[in-house]
């Protein structure tokens, strides 16, 4: 029967009107507490901010360690002195000898991993990830030291990735830590999980709006006022403290002053985007080409790492920018100093380095190599476009930025945090308009040519699902009043079982229902009883109704929301909840199932379906519908 047209019980009216308050009904509110709708701000969320600010400062603490201590590993290996003064590995004198550094350096690595802990191999952000989506963001204590000891010599062997990708790692571990300490919710230590996160990236490159930005395309997956408040903050705190500990606000990577761009140049930054978005395909399928390989070889894991840095110290015999961060190569393309073939020769070798040796398995982060590569294919692209079309009004500068950034949001799909640091990075405004249109077609162009990201491949091949769409709760803008059963049919609990099972047993009008409200003598809500509570076996004590029910009465009031109704049937254990209202809450107005709330999803996918047109216009007659 249609839960809209239930029929009443012949001897029942189908809102029992005029029921007088009982104490009795107060105890039951209590015990049958509907969850309530969490508050946009609240105390526990402002102390949840406060850990995150403290977070904020250990997360740039982590950041100014981590890259004090690349420096000092690189001049250990390289130079053959203690210091920590950040220099590149690219001036160093060892000759030959410079291919055994990362191979060294590779195999501590491995024996880190091997025997310290196997999480602290990969980029840093997926395995974060997968810690929230698997593991209610459970991250380990012991990678807040391991994952930025290991990255630190990785890096500061000659290993080409970037400090991003384990600084991410390390601050978000730290967070989980944190909230492993303190008594929070799941959801909650996620919040603290992205905060630390946030922080380490802030810190590392002067950019907090980026930082929350992917905190909520990569962790968060979520954007509400309780997450992003917290993350905030920390992002702030954090790039504050490494002003203050710089004693600059630098642009992390500075270049020359650039034009508003015209039409036709921007109409190039978007097909560039789309090349870029091409390439970003290109390069996370050959990353997990090789990453695969390395899985059949036929020795243990530990030693993948080693046999990577050979080609890392081969590549860097020949072409020294190559090892190490490389942060300077960026700011060269950017600024337009180094020549198109030099650029061109450093990308390739670069990709080669840092995709073999990311492969093998070794620690170290993706998004300052893919910054690399991608902004010089974009160089190289605008010179060409400006050797065919002179006048054309690209600029290589602006070129080499749109690629930088759209490569990035093409092989992670952090499509709004890839424009927003590049703008931050280089705090040239003038670049929003090109980077926002390269690094949407990247966007596009990379979701049409493959399924996940470079981010998410790893942890999907085993059998984790990261959200894509952030949408709002279907259950959230709706009302009970508006999805509840109006007619009902109630029964007394004094009522015979006897009497009720001829009832049904007889196929009488309502008898069909698969819930039913029992009222006692004052018309008070004392249970719900369903068709096969009332139609199992009884026993002789049992005779009266009311001998049936074995717990306390659930009910959600009429003006709560759907999501608040789900969540207590969840809670509960159950399928249908009485309603009443909070004027006259003795008065049973309605009743809520869970197929009421299926119908709201139900409702909520007929948006997305095309309908026909709702206005007719002459030129419509003959036209074909879209798709």
């Amino acid at each position: 029967m249609n839960n809209d047209d239930r029929p009443e019980h012949p001897s029942e009216s189908a809102t029992t009107a005029g029921l007088t308050i009982s104490p009795a009904l107060d105890l039951v509110a209590e015990a049958a507490q509907v969850p309530a709708e969490p508050a946009l701000i609240d105390g526990r969320m402002l102390r949840l901010s406060a850990v995150a600010i403290v977070l904020g400062l250990c997360g740039a603490v982590a950041s100014v360690v981590l890259i004090r201590l690349i420096a000092l590993v690189t001049n250990l290996s390289f130079y053959q002195r203690f210091s920590l003064e950040n220099v590149p590995p690219a001036g160093n004198h060892l000759g030959g000898w410079v291919v055994a550094v990362p191979v060294v350096g590779a195999l501590i690595v491995g024996f880190m991993a091997r025997y310290g802990s196997k999480a602290i191999r990969g980029h840093g952000i997926p395995e974060a990830m997968e810690q929230v989506l698997a593991n209610q963001s459970r991250i380990p204590a012991k990678l807040t030291f391991l994952k930025p000891l290991s990255a630190a010599i990785s890096i500061g062997t000659g290993g080409p990735f970037g400090a991003e990708g384990p600084i991410i790692a390390t601050g978000g571990a730290l967070g989980s830590f944190v909230g492993q300490i303190l008594s929070v919710s799941a959801a909650e230590r996620k919040t603290l999980l992205a905060a630390g996160a946030a922080a380490g990236m802030a810190a590392t490159f002067g950019c907090p709006i980026a930082a929350v930005l992917l905190a909520v395309e990569l962790l968060l997956f979520e954007y509400r006022a309780r997450s992003i408040v917290p993350v905030a903050l920390a992002a702030a705190t954090a790039t504050c403290l490494r002003y203050a500990i710089d004693g600059n606000s630098l642009p992390a990577f500075p270049m020359p002053g650039i034009a508003a761009p015209t039409l036709s140049a921007l109409a190039f930054y978007a097909v560039l985007g789309c090349l870029m978005g091409v390439l970003a395909a290109v390069v996370t399928r050959l990353v997990y080409f090789i990453e695969d390989a390395f899985e059949r070889l036929p020795i243990h894991w530990m030693w993948w790492p080693a046999l990577g840095a050979v080609m890392v110290g081969v590549v860097g015999y020949f072409c020294p920018n190559t090892l190490g961060v490389g942060y300077y190569n960026i700011t060269a393309i950017l600024s337009g100093s180094l020549a198109t073939q030099a650029v061109l020769v450093l990308c390739l070798l670069k990709f080669v380095s840092w995709s073999v040796s990311l492969g093998s398995g070794t620690s170290g982060g993706t998004m300052a190599p893919l910054f690399t590569i991608g902004g010089g294919m974009g160089a190289v692209c605008g010179a060409g476009a400006l050797w065919l079309l002179p006048h054309c009004g690209v600029d290589v500068r602006v070129a080499a930025l749109v690629g930088m950034a759209a490569i990035f949001a093409g092989a992670s799909r952090a499509m709004l945090a890839s424009a927003v640091m590049a703008f931050e990075v280089t705090q040239q405004p003038l670049g929003l308009l090109p980077l926002l249109a390269g690094c949407t077609m990247a966007y596009v162009v990379s979701c049409l040519l493959m399924r996940n990201s470079i981010m998410t491949e790893k942890i999907a091949r085993r059998g984790i699902r990261t959200p894509t769409d952030y949408i709002a709760d279907a259950l959230e803008g709706i009302l009970v009043r508006d999805i509840a059963t109006k007619a009902l049919v109630m029964l007394r609990a004094d009522d015979s079982i006897d009497k009720l099972q001829q009832w049904i047993a007889a196929g009488a009008e309502g008898s069909s229902h698969q819930g039913f409200p029992v009222l006692d003598a004052s018309g008070v809500l004392v249970g719900v009883l369903t068709r096969r509570d009332i139609l199992g076996p009884t026993t002789p004590e049992q005779s009266r109704i009311a001998d049936l029910i074995g717990r306390s009465p659930k009910f959600v009031y009429d003006d709560c929301t759907v999501r608040q109704a789900a969540d207590h049937m969840a809670n509960h254990r159950i399928g249908r909840l009485p309603v009443v209202s909070r004027a006259k809450p003795t008065e049973v107005v309605g009743m809520v199932t869970r197929s009421d709330i299926l119908g709201c999803y139900r409702r909520a996918a007929d948006e997305h379906r095309r309908m026909p047109a709702t206005i007719g216009l002459p030129l419509r007659r003959s036209a074909t519908p879209l798709g």
